[in-house]
């Protein structure tokens, strides 16, 4: 005899600051506001909180290297790509930054959920899905050397770890970026002035 039962669903939404109700599992462009992204991604740490210093080192603050260092590597990159640079890690501020170990752990939802959410946030923006892979390289390898940088200066691995895990970087082109913490609201801040100033290039 079969039982019949009456479980809902589970949620798979989450409720944004703005009032937004963002479906995880079917994200729409409409319910993605950049001033939840930079809320969100201010309060994310990375290195799950394991680093040196009064504050937490957040994925907003290194979204914006991400972005500078882009910016030294192909200096004659269109606004676009330098937007999507800063926005390279914006699915994280409803899914977390899940430290590499982890994502390996989980296995490819996480990717495919991360995938979702991307392609939401670009077309919100304005913004071609489809990244050329000469671009996508770029901003992973700016991602490296900020990834290096942090290891040394605040997560406390050593110079030849880092270089191990992370590659040893070549800085001729961005120099090394000194790693810098600041309060939450202040990085936030930081984010969406920079995020308009791109925003505004690229419409002009």
């Amino acid at each position: 005899m079969r039982t019949i039962t009456n479980r809902k669903p589970a949620r798979a939404w989450q409720r944004m600051l703005s009032g937004r109700r963002l479906d995880l599992l079917d994200p729409s462009p409409f319910d993605i506001e950049i001033e939840d992204i930079a809320h969100g991604l201010a309060f994310v740490a990375r290195w799950n909180g394991q680093t040196r210093g009064e504050y937490p080192y957040s994925v907003a603050e290194h979204s914006l290297l991400v972005e500078t260092l882009f910016g030294r590597i192909a200096p004659k990159a269109p606004v676009k790509w330098r937007l999507v640079a800063l926005l390279h890690d914006a699915p994280e501020y409803v899914i977390g930054d899940m430290i590499s170990p982890v994502k390996s752990a989980v296995g490819p939802g996480y990717k495919a959920l991360d995938d979702r959410l991307m392609a939401a946030v670009l077309l919100r923006f304005g913004l071609p899905g489809a990244v050329p892979k000469s671009v996508k390289a770029q901003i992973k390898r700016a991602d490296r050397i900020s990834a290096w940088a942090e290891s040394i200066q605040i997560a406390g691995f050593e110079p030849a770890e880092a270089d191990k895990l992370f590659g040893k970087p070549g800085l001729a082109a961005t120099g090394t970026p000194q790693i810098a913490l600041r309060p939450p609201m202040q990085v936030k801040a930081a984010f969406l002035e920079r995020f308009a100033t791109l925003l505004a290039q690229l419409g002009a």
